[in-house]
This record gives structure tokens, sequence and C-alpha cells, in this order.
């Protein structure tokens, strides 16, 4: 039996670090992309994707209640369906999200740089250096264990939500005065609003790192459901907020625009409602400690997965280990901290969001499969929550560009040949 970690963080704890995890790359760029696709209708695409965010975290919830150790769908998958699906949810959560946080860790580059903008004369590649200095800080930040982590979490994530409030409350007397003639959710009946609500899903998956983290959590069957649930009650209510501010302010479609040409599109807007700096700076600071809270909470959350993995044989055994105070899996989180440099060393990451969204509906439909198996004992709610996660993130998987899915199915191949050949090593040293 491996050496378990210690439990360490409470319900408001695990709740900063699913707002953490969510509230980052998701409200600064996803908000806008949705409104390229499908225009006003991006609200609606925010509530249809957090009723679905809402079934799955129910499934999580419950699934991480009864079986509450680290790597979250890994396990679940392992122990409620079969070990190719175990695999299949730990190999795509890693392949996905470790390029989520390559991005987010340019992001956070990106954003001090167009800060100043002269600190790129004569480095060419500033931006690869900061993002891999933000992966060294963070990762060190993990490795000192789970409590310093967490603090660490709350005070970024602190600053970025006090950002996104203040947006929203200056932008308060525009979205009274447009709200009329630029949120006209009609627009949402266009062929863009499934692809939109599958690209508003992924926005809100940060809350998985909850489940994932399931074995550091106090007591457990109480306190994840909870802080499942009031994440995504939080975060549904940000996210709306803030994208009716914003496309009352500027509209749909110069919100689009201003989100793929631009770098800082809420910062741009805020610019434009006010006409001032003061609330463009505190959104700008918003967006850089919003990148790094992503950055932070994947570094956790990957590590514990690698860390399944590796108790299971499908990585090698040295990343399932822990140190001896029990708090850090020291070899994953290295495992995981080098893939992620590796990432951003390539200077961009494009259409990573587009392939996690592809991915991330694959593990969460696993999730919610995983849930119906669940013995009547251990359910905490009823069976339909998990059917209509199951059907939905099935059907929006398939609204999502194909060239992504290919990609996606073809990452998965060499994942499960991967998996047979380790669980062969894994068999022949028993």
């Amino acid at each position: 039996m491996p050496q378990a970690l210690k439990r360490q963080v409470g319900v408001f704890g695990a709740v900063m670090m699913g707002l953490g995890s969510i509230v980052g790359t998701g409200v600064f760029v996803s908000l806008g992309l949705g409104a390229d696709v499908a225009g006003s209708g991006v609200l609606l695409a925010l509530v249809f994707a957090g009723a679905l965010a809402a079934c799955n975290g129910l499934s999580s919830a419950q699934l991480a209640a009864a079986h509450p150790v680290s790597g979250g769908t890994y396990e679940y998958g392992y122990r409620y369906l079969h070990p190719a699906l175990g695999f299949t949810a730990g190999w795509m959560f890693l392949a996905a999200k470790s390029a989520s946080a390559a991005t987010a860790a340019l992001g956070f580059a990106g954003y001090l740089i167009h800060l100043q903008p002269q600190w790129r004369d004569g480095f060419a590649s500033l931006d690869v250096i900061l993002a891999l200095g933000a992966v060294a800080g963070l990762t060190i930040v993990v490795l000192a264990g789970l409590r310093r982590s967490s603090a660490v979490n709350i005070a970024i994530v602190s600053v970025t939500l006090l950002s996104l409030v203040a947006f929203v409350v200056a932008g308060l007397s525009a979205l009274a005065e447009h709200a009329g003639d630029r949120l006209d959710l009609i627009a949402s009946n266009s062929p863009g609003l499934f692809e939109a609500t599958a690209l508003m899903f992924v926005a809100y998956t940060g809350y998985g790192r909850i489940a994932t983290l399931g074995e550091e959590i106090t007591e457990p069957k109480r306190n994840i459901p909870k802080a499942i649930i009031v994440t995504l009650v939080v975060t549904v209510v940000l996210y709306v907020a803030v994208a009716a501010v914003a496309v009352a302010a500027v509209g749909a479609e110069r919100f689009a625009e201003l989100t793929i040409t631009g770098f800082a599109p809420l910062e741009a807007i805020a610019r434009e409602m006010t006409g001032g700096s003061t609330l463009a700076i505190i959104v700008f600071l918003g967006a850089i400690t919003a990148m790094l809270g992503v950055l932070l909470n994947l570094i956790l959350g990957l590590s514990r997965v690698a860390l399944a993995m590796g108790r299971r044989g499908d990585l090698p055994a040295a990343f399932g280990k822990i140190n001896r105070a029990g708090t850090t899996p020291t070899a994953a989180v290295i495992l995981v901290a080098v893939i992620i440099a590796g990432l951003a060393c390539l200077g961009s990451v494009k259409a990573a969001w587009s392939f996690s969204a592809f991915t991330v509906l694959i593990y969460y439909g696993l999730t919610n499969a995983a849930a119906l198996r669940l013995p009547p004992e251990a359910r905490l709610y009823p069976r339909v929550f998990s059917w209509i996660g199951l059907l939905g993130c099935l059907g929006l998987a398939w609204w999502v560009d194909w060239r992504y899915v290919l990609a996606g199915v073809a990452l998965l191949a060499v994942g499960l040949i991967w998996h047979v050949l380790a669980q062969r090593v894994v068999r022949s040293e028993q």
C-alpha cells in the first residue's frame, strides 16, 4: 500500500484552488473566442456550459467523496470502469493540461512584456525566458507542499477576483445602457452556439482539480462536494457578469476582434469603458495573477495524476513516490515541470484551447460514466445528473473542430500502445 499524502486543505482552500484553476485563460481569453463563434449568444453558451459543468461537478464530487485519493478520473476509471478507460482519462488529462499550463506560462510572460514592451529590445526569446522563470518559481512553491501552495494560491486568486469585480462594477452603467441592443440572445440560434458551448465548457473545468487533490483535503466526504459546488456557482456568476459587461460595452463583434487581434481584450474594453488607465491597469494585473494561478494549480493537479499513474505502473515507479514528510510527490512534480517547460520553449502552443476542449470532454465523459457505476450506498445525487453529463460531453465533443478531434484520437492511440507495453513490464516484474 503506497504512503498517502497528508490532508492539509479545508473547504475554503479547496474552493480557492478550484477558482485558481478556472479563472484564468477562461475569462481573459475564451469569452472572446465564444463571442467570435456565437456573437452575444456566448451568454447562453456560458449558461449551457455551466449547467453541463454542474452535472459533471456532481459526478466528480460523489466519486471523490467515495474514493478520495490523488488522480481524479484516472483513479475512478480504474476502479469503476476498466483499466484502459482509467488510463485514457489520465493520459488525455496530462496531454491537454500540460499544453494549457505552457500556454498559461507564455500568457503570463506576454502580459508582462505587453506592460513594458521595451523589455523585448535585444531579447527575441524574452517571452520564453519569463515563462520558464514562472514555471521554475511555481514548481519550487509546489515542492514546498500543499499548505504553502494553498497560501500562495489564495493570494494570487484574491487579486484576480478583485480585478474582475472592479471590471463588472465599472461596467454596470454600460450594461444598463446597451443591454437592449447588444445583448440580443436570438443571435445564439446560430450554428456556432454548440461550438461556443464546447469552448465555454473548457473554461469551467478547473473544478476537477479539487477531485484530483482528493487525497489532501480534510473530511473529503463533506468538504469535496461542498467545495466543487461553491466553486461552480461562483464561477458561473462571475463569467456571465464579465461577459455581459464586455458585450454590452463594445458589442460581441468588437469583443471577438479584440480577443483575436489584440493581446488583452478585457484591458482594452476597460480603457474604452472608462476612458482612462486606472481600471485597465487593475484588470491587467488581474490577468497576470490569473495566469500564475492557473499555472500553479495545473502543476499541482498534473503532478497528482502523474503520482497516481506511477503508483499503478502507467509511469515509472519513481513517479509514484512521495517525500518523507508525506507532503509532496517530488519526482512527479519535477516531471510535470520539465514537460511544461519543454512545451513553453516552443514559444507558442497554438490551438491548445480547441484541443483541450475535445480532450477534457472525453475526460469528463469518463467521469460521468464512472459515477454511473457507483453503488447505491455511495451515491450522493440522482443518476440523471451523470447521464446528462455523459451525453452532454459526448455530444459536444463532436462540435469541436475536426482537426483537433483527429489529433486527440491519434494521441489516445499512442497512449494506449504505451499503456499496453507499460503493463506488460509491470506484470513481468511481479
